[in-house]
């Protein structure tokens, strides 16, 4: 009971998720105390979830990009003709972190105007560091008995990379896309004070109204996709340890 407990709840969790997004509706008698002078409980000024699936999208795609360019990166400075960019990479994946997200999305509004992309760039610049520094410690660690042996069967640089390196690599560099998503998925909510469409629609709508049930609907399902996202991800990363696993054993 105690192993199929964790399994129960992240269903439950995903069941109440999809119900609320769905059919708010239903859960307005629970929100409803959260309110004051006959304010909604539910969010009605747009579908909750077409901005649940409006959120995804912008942190998939700045996902999607932020993977592409940190690994691309992480394989550069770990071939001898690119070691000695190490120190510029890591300067320009640090970017991102080195400034809060509403400066990124205040440098970004005049240059690409309102909407969605100066959250993607903030998205993008944000999830490029643990990525790279997880692709980067999964090349420069691999198994040395490993890649001579590659090496031995005559295998070339590309080939080492492709059949060997980057497969061996995969669950580390999925824990690093996991952390990029997680942080992601709460920094896009941001993007709605430059007119994205996010799920920060509803909270900056409880805030500005002071309505509790507002705040606490967007609050809670961001939370919700964080979870199960990450849970999700955190599964594939051990399925690709252990499959890596038993092929180099």
């Amino acid at each position: 009971m105690k192993a199929w407990l964790p399994a129960l709840l992240r269903l439950a969790l995903l069941v109440l998720l999809v119900a609320f997004i769905a059919s708010p509706g239903w859960f307005e008698p629970l929100l409803r105390p959260l309110t004051e002078n006959g304010a909604p409980a539910i969010y009605n000024q747009g579908s909750l979830l077409t901005l649940t699936l409006l959120h995804l999208r912008t942190v998939l795609v700045a996902t999607v990009a932020a993977t592409i360019v940190a690994v691309a990166l992480a394989i550069l400075v770990t071939r001898p003709a690119g070691a000695e960019f190490l120190p510029l990479s890591r300067s320009l994946v640090n970017i991102g972190q080195s400034f809060p997200p509403v400066a990124v999305l205040a440098l970004a509004v005049p240059a690409v105007g309102f909407g969605e992309k100066p959250t993607l760039i903030a998205l993008f610049l944000y999830g490029l560091l643990p990525i790279f520094e997880n692709a980067l410690t999964a090349l420069t660690t691999l198994p040395g008995n490993v890649m001579e042996a590659a090496r031995g069967a005559g295998m070339t640089g590309w080939q080492r990379l492709v059949k060997v390196e980057l497969p061996l690599s995969a669950p580390v560099i999925l824990g690093g896309i996991r952390l990029s998503v997680v942080i992601g998925l709460a920094t896009a909510t941001i993007g709605s004070t430059v007119a994205a469409k996010t799920l920060g629609e509803v909270i900056i709508a409880g805030l500005i109204s002071n309505n509790l049930a507002f705040v606490l609907q967007g609050g809670l399902i961001v939370a919700a996709l964080a979870v199960l996202i990450y849970d999700g991800l955190s599964a594939i990363e051990r399925y690709a340890a252990r499959r890596m696993g038993r092929e180099t054993a």
